[in-house]
């Protein structure tokens, strides 16, 4: 790769695409941006160089702008702001692989189709992932695009950890725990051993606390769980997604509440989590802020599972030696992670509250010195793991 070369990194999801353009051997980054509240009649797009000064702006107010409209957006305006960059790659996150995807791949147009038959596992993510790799086909056919799968980090866990207490029937359809977040996770992995070499082969619980949140369970880098299981609405307690549930409580609001499917479906993803047990807000800093008795509640409910889930992560790993806080809630929120290691003290947890206080913004430990559990806080960078994906394939090509 040479200097001038450029990889361009796009996670696309529901109302937005977020793009990232990394460039050089070291895959610098030199450009990010995003067109938000697609489909609302109200899209705003904005781009921002390397130091944060902004580079480009727009808002559309005539009229609903979808996810074509946005990637031929995007490429134009990348063709006039490449400033002499070549673009060797487009890397896209992909949430879901299925049973047959398990590592970054060159994607094809029968390869999006195959991907497509996977929509029901993932119907409220998987479309809008594949929407702009068809629109790059279209409009710069000659970019490889690569394919990096939020499932393939998980696919190495045992067979124990994926399986559900289903008929082989079932399973064979590819009825199985997968676990997403695993660019994130992927991306700790690589980078908490070089803030303390002694983690490398460590037993390590990482915790991706956002809108979309879930925990994982890593033994030497490599997952052993995770709390995300068939969808990504499983597990903790999320912005506007259940967590958990136990499947009597959907036969519940079929049958005696008259609920049909689709209806289900938004209750589960879109009315839930914080939102649901808030009224209020699906976001942690309203709640964080709010006087109000259900904000603490659907706090306290976040802060419970997690705790739960950490106790389970731990036994699977059969014992822990660090605690990682990562995505927007986990980077950001000084007094959940507060809450989290305080409940977390049975495991040998410390936590530093000056370290913690401070809210660092980069990699960093916020665990007393002689915590028998290191705590960290990792910010995510799931496009930079994507970036190196795709320039890997391309240059094995």
């Amino acid at each position: 790769m040479l200097a001038n070369d450029s990889v361009i990194v796009i996670n696309a999801g529901s109302s937005s695409i977020k793009f990232s353009m990394y460039s050089g051997p070291a895959l610098d980054l030199t450009m990010r941006g995003k067109i938000e509240n697609l489909y609302s009649g109200v899209a705003h797009f904005i781009a921002q160089d390397a130091g944060n000064k902004v580079v480009g702006e727009r808002h559309w107010r005539d009229g609903p702008l979808g996810h074509e409209g946005g990637m031929r957006f995007l490429i134009d305006f990348a063709q006039t702001h490449l400033d002499g960059h070549r673009v060797v790659a487009v890397g896209h996150r992909i949430v879901h692989g299925g049973v047959a995807h398990s590592g970054p791949i060159l994607l094809t147009a029968a390869l999006v189709d195959e991907l497509e038959k996977l929509v029901p596992l993932a119907p409220l993510h998987l479309p809008h992932n594949l929407a702009p790799v068809r629109s790059v086909m279209a409009m710069a056919p000659h970019v490889p695009q690569i394919g990096c799968f939020d499932t393939a980090f998980h696919a190495g866990q045992p067979a124990e950890a994926q399986a559900f207490a289903l008929p082989a029937t079932i399973t064979e359809l590819g009825v199985r725990r997968y676990g997403f977040h695993g660019l994130s996770y992927e991306y700790i992995a690589s980078v908490l051993p070089q803030a303390d070499p002694g983690l490398a082969h460590a037993r390590v619980v990482a915790a991706h606390l956002g809108n979309g949140a879930s925990m994982c369970a890593m033994d030497a880098g490599r997952s052993v769980a995770s709390t995300m299981g068939f969808t990504a609405v499983d597990g903790l307690p999320m912005g506007t997604r259940c967590g958990a549930l136990d499947p009597g409580v959907v036969l519940y609001l079929m049958q005696e509440l008259g609920m049909d499917v689709a209806a289900v479906q938004k209750l589960m993803y879109q009315q839930s989590g914080l939102l649901g047990v808030s009224g209020i807000s699906s976001d942690m800093r309203t709640l964080e802020q709010s006087d109000d008795p259900r904000a603490k509640a659907a706090i306290d409910l976040m802060v419970y599972r997690i705790g739960r889930e950490l106790g389970s992560l731990a036994a699977a790993l059969g014992g822990i030696d660090a605690l990682v806080f990562s995505g927007g809630i986990g980077e950001n929120s000084v007094s959940l992670r507060a809450a989290v290691c305080y409940d977390a003290a049975w495991l040998g947890v410390q936590l530093d509250h000056t370290a913690n206080t401070a809210n660092p913004r980069g990699i960093a430990r916020i665990s007393k010195a002689d915590s028998k559990v290191a705590v960290w806080v990792v910010p995510a960078n799931e496009e930079l793991m994507i970036a190196r994906h795709a320039l890997d394939v391309v240059e094995a090509a």
